[in-house]
C-alpha cells in the first residue's frame, strides 16, 4: 500500500539498451519534501534511472509515477538537470537564462538570488568560455528557477570546489524547507550528508536504502593501517578481499568475529566509519559480502 506522503514511486523498473540490461527490477519510493541521494559508481545507471524518473527516457518495463502522474503526462511536474545538457555555448550566461525564461511558463526570478549564492558573476560572457564548474552552476540556476514540486539533479556538485558544493547544499536545503522534493544522483561521498535518505545502485538494482545515520550504523567494523606489509596480509581477512585507499592509509571491512584477530597487529586499528566508507561498502563489495 502506498504512503499518503509518497510523491515518487518506481515499481519493477527495467531498462535495456539492445542486449545491455542497465536497470533490473528497480523499486524506489521517495517521500514528499525529502532529499534522496541516488548513489553509485560512475557507469552503474544513475543517470539512466534519473532520466526514467524524470520521464525523459522510456521504460523497457515497470511503472513510475511522480505526483501520481505516469510518464506521458509528467511535463510541468518535475525539473530535470542532466549533465551538460542545458548550456548553449553561443549565448552568454544571461542570454541562456533568458532563453529558458521564455521557454518555460513556470520560470521565476529566483535565478537572481541563485547566481549570487553561487558566485556566478560572469553572466555577460559567452558560455563557451565557461569552465566546467561554471557551466554546472549555470545549469543549476536554470533548473532550480523553475517552480515545480520535484527536482531530479544529475551530479549537481560535479566539478565544483568545496565552497561551491556547500553553497549548492545550502540552496537544496532551502528548497526542501519550502516543501520541494529532490532526487540527487551522485558518486561523491560528500553529497551523502545532504540527504535525508540514500539509495545505492549497484548491478542494475537498488541494494540498500536508509538514512545516512542508519547506513553508517549498519556497516561492519572498519579497520585501517598505514603499513604496506600489513595491508597485504589483511586482504585475506577483509570482506570481499578489498582494501580502500584513504590518503596514506588503507581501510577495509571485517566481520565482527574477526576484529580481535586482525587488530592483534599493532599496525591495525578499528576506526569510526565515514560516508566514504558507506559509499565504498555499498558500491564496491558484492551483495554476497554484506
Amino acid at each position: 500500500m502506498s504512503s499518503p506522503h509518497e510523491i515518487i514511486r518506481a515499481q519493477n523498473v527495467r531498462k535495456t539498451f539492445g542486449d545491455d540490461g542497465v536497470l533490473t527490477n528497480v523499486d524506489l519510493v521517495v517521500e514528499k519534501g525529502e532529499i534522496l541521494a541516488l548513489m553509485g559508481k560512475n557507469g552503474v545507471g544513475k543517470s539512466v534511472l534519473l532520466s526514467c524518473l524524470a520521464g525523459s527516457e522510456p521504460l523497457s518495463s515497470g511503472r513510475i509515477e511522480v505526483c501520481g502522474v505516469a510518464q506521458a503526462g509528467r511535463e510541468g511536474v518535475a525539473g530535470f538537470l542532466l549533465q551538460e545538457a542545458m548550456c548553449i555555448d553561443r549565448l552568454t550566461g544571461r542570454e541562456t537564462i533568458a532563453f529558458y525564461d521564455r521557454l518555460h511558463p513556470r520560470f521565476t526570478n529566483a535565478w537572481r538570488e541563485y547566481t549570487d549564492q553561487l558566485d556566478l558573476d560572469d553572466l555577460d560572457k559567452r558560455v563557451d568560455t565557461y569552465s566546467g564548474g561554471m557551466k554546472r552552476k549555470l545549469e543549476l540556476v536554470i533548473t532550480l528557477s523553475i517552480d515545480v514540486p520535484v527536482y531530479f539533479l544529475d551530479e549537481p556538485t560535479a566539478g565544483l570546489d568545496l565552497s561551491a558544493i556547500q553553497a549548492v547544499h545550502a540552496i537544496l536545503r532551502e528548497q526542501r524547507a519550502a516543501g520541494k522534493t529532490i532526487v540527487v544522483a551522485s558518486h561523491l561521498p560528500m553529497d551523502a550528508g545532504l540527504a535525508d535518505r540514500i539509495a545505492f545502485l549497484q548491478g542494475g538494482t537498488i541494494v540498500a536504502t536508509n538514512t545516512p545515520t542508519a547506513l553508517l550504523s549498519e556497516l561492519p567494523p572498519v579497520i585501517t593501517t598505514a603499513s604496506t606489509d600489513t595491508a597485504d596480509a589483511l586482504t585475506e581477512h577483509v570482506l570481499g578481499g578489498e582494501l580502500f585507499s584513504d590518503g596514506g592509509t588503507v581501510r577495509g571491512f571485517v566481520r565482527p568475529s574477526l576484529v580481535s584477530t586482525v587488530t592483534d597487529d599493532s599496525d591495525v586499528r578499528t576506526t569510526e566509519p565515514t560516508y566514504t566508507d558507506v559509499f565504498n561498502y555499498y558500491t564496491n563489495l558484492s551483495q554476497e559480502s554484506y
